[in-house]
Formats: C-alpha cells, sequence, structure tokens
C-alpha cells in the first residue's frame, strides 16, 4: 500500500498551482490579445485587460504558487512575443506581473481580515484589491518599462494601465459571478 505524507504533497499541490496559474494566464492573455486587438493603447498597455483580473484571482487562490505561475507564464509571453526579447526586461516584466497582485494582497490583507478560504470576501474587499492591485502593477510596469527605456513608460501609458486593469478586472469578476449565479440555477433545490 502506497502511503502519502503531507510534507509529499505540498510541493506536487504548489507545483499544481503554480502550473494551472501559469496555463490559465496564458490563455486568457492571448484570448484577450485577440479580442481587444482594437483597443491597445501601445506596446504592453490596453484599455481592457481581463488577464488582470485573472492575476488577482489565481492570487487569491493559490498565493506563492499563482505568482510563480503568472510570472513564468508572462516573462515566457513577454519574451518571445512583442517585447523585445532582452532577457532582463522579460524577467522584470514577469516579476512584476506575478508579484504585484501578490504584494497587493499583502497589503489589502493586512489592513482588512480576508479569510484564507475567501469566505468572507466581500464585494468591497474584492474592489479593494483590485484598485490596489491595479495601481501597484500600473505603477511597477510603468517604472520598470521607464528604467529599460521602453516606449511605452509615461504617466499617460499608467493611466491607461490602470484603467484598462481595472476593467479587466471588473469585468472579469463579473462574469466569474455570472456564470456562478448560472450554475446555482442550474441545481435543483432539494426540498
Amino acid at each position: 500500500m502506497e502511503h502519502i505524507s503531507i510534507s509529499s504533497e505540498r510541493p506536487r499541490l504548489f507545483l499544481l498551482g503554480a502550473l494551472i496559474s501559469a496555463l490559465l494566464y496564458s490563455a486568457l492573455f492571448f484570448f484577450n490579445d485577440w479580442i481587444t486587438e482594437m483597443l491597445k493603447y501601445d506596446l504592453g498597455v490596453s484599455w481592457i485587460y481581463l488577464p488582470a483580473g485573472l492575476r488577482l484571482f489565481l492570487i487569491l487562490i493559490f498565493g506563492l504558487a499563482g505568482a510563480i505561475g503568472i510570472a513564468a507564464a508572462s516573462f515566457a509571453i513577454s519574451y518571445f512575443g512583442v517585447f523585445p526579447p532582452d532577457l532582463f526586461t522579460c524577467i522584470g516584466i514577469g516579476l512584476i506581473s506575478g508579484f504585484a497582485p501578490l504584494f497587493a494582497k499583502w497589503v489589502v490583507v493586512s489592513n482588512t481580515y480576508i479569510s484564507n478560504d475567501l469566505s468572507n470576501l466581500s464585494m468591497q474587499k474584492i474592489l479593494l484589491c483590485i484598485v490596489v492591485y491595479a495601481l501597484m502593477s500600473s505603477a511597477f510596469h510603468q517604472y520598470w518599462f521607464v528604467l529599460r527605456d521602453l516606449e511605452s513608460g509615461s504617466l499617460n501609458h499608467f493611466l491607461v494601465m490602470f484603467a484598462g486593469d481595472v476593467a479587466g478586472s471588473i469585468l472579469l469578476t463579473a462574469l466569474i459571478k455570472y456564470g456562478i449565479d448560472l450554475m446555482r440555477r442550474g441545481v435543483p433545490r432539494r426540498s
């Protein structure tokens, strides 16, 4: 009989969380890129960015594993995609993409109580997370873009990126809530 210890399960669950995060983030990134092509403002900046909301949800669910998965996926998307294939620039983009939402979660959680199972995650707390995350992510990205001398590093780009992250996060949250509501309606209630 095979014995599975808790210590051997944790690394597997951590890696699974990172892998799920990387795959979901990559898939939504390319889907968003396709459906919002006409809403792009500049390189790495869009008026609606659905993956911003997914980043936040993956961090709320998987924590550090989610951050690592997002960072790895964002690095690969940046390095093999539209950004100049500069290793250092793309590592920074990946780290910011993965760890800005983790840092925002830490800021929000340290100032308001959010349970580990997210059972007390109200709409007000979600909106607070969205705004704090969008501010941090946009600021860190734009600062990095300026440091790396990319054209899309400026105050205007910050404002558009912030608006796109907030809009994308709110849209994704609404889609998730609508999906949950549809699923609840489809499940017959017990008398």
